[in-house]
């Protein structure tokens, strides 16, 4: 199999989620010399981004974006080492919970996915993460975005508490605060002050690259 043959089956089958056939071909790749960044930025990400064009369009949908998104996290467990031992750069680094009284995670689990894809670096606290919990992340791992995700209305309100918890700690604005749920409009994103907001996964990583890129060039960075 050429290398191009390689990069355009490795898209296609994550394309359609066809996780072991991804794994197949990722190690197929590395055994052909190929780098761990020519399979991430030449064909993994660009099929990951044609999912959230799909889903965009309305021509995928959940369940589709999942499999697609658990095949390239089954790739990315392979590659990840890789790229750290190659000094490859992340676009960005993006803590990610929860909040406290929600154990809903799905929808955070699939951003999360679409995240590293679009490769950012990741950390997730999971579930229930309390306003302290998140504090204590940010001035641990100094992340460019924070992420609070909410399944239920009744737990929305934990964006505000957060956001008074960043204030407190001196460190809302050290970083750019994103919320996203089932729920969760731009109306209320805009009234709990948060900087952004995104309806789905695909639509997250899109704006959070908009935010991060206003922010550098304001910064001068």
């Amino acid at each position: 199999m050429t290398t191009e043959e390689l990069l355009s089956d490795l898209y296609d089958k994550t394309l359609v989620g066809d996780k072991p056939a991804v794994l197949e071909l990722t190690n197929a790749g590395l055994a052909q010399g190929l780098g761990p960044e020519t399979l991430l930025y030449e064909a993994l990400i660009p099929s990951l981004e044609e999912v959230g064009a799909r889903f965009e369009r309305g021509d995928f949908f959940v369940p589709e974006m999942l499999i697609a998104g658990k095949a390239m996290a089954g790739a990315l467990e392979i590659l990840r080492p890789l790229l750290a031992e190659t000094g490859a750069q992340t676009i960005g680094k993006i803590v990610m919970g929860t909040v406290k009284g929600d154990v809903h995670d799905i929808g955070k689990n699939l951003v999360n996915i679409m995240f590293e894809g679009a490769g950012f670096e990741v950390i997730d606290l999971g579930v229930q993460v309390a306003p302290e919990k998140f504090v204590a992340a940010i001035q641990e791992h100094k992340p460019d975005i924070v992420g609070f995700s909410a399944f239920l209305t009744t737990t929305m309100p934990m964006f505000k508490a957060n956001i008074n918890a960043l204030n407190k700690a001196g460190l809302r604005d050290q970083v750019i605060v994103m919320v996203g749920g089932a729920p969760v409009t731009q109306e209320y994103a805009d009234v709990v002050g948060a900087d952004g907001y995104a309806a789905d996964a695909s639509a997250a990583v899109v704006r959070a690259k908009e935010l991060l890129a206003k922010r550098r060039a304001t910064a001068g960075v």
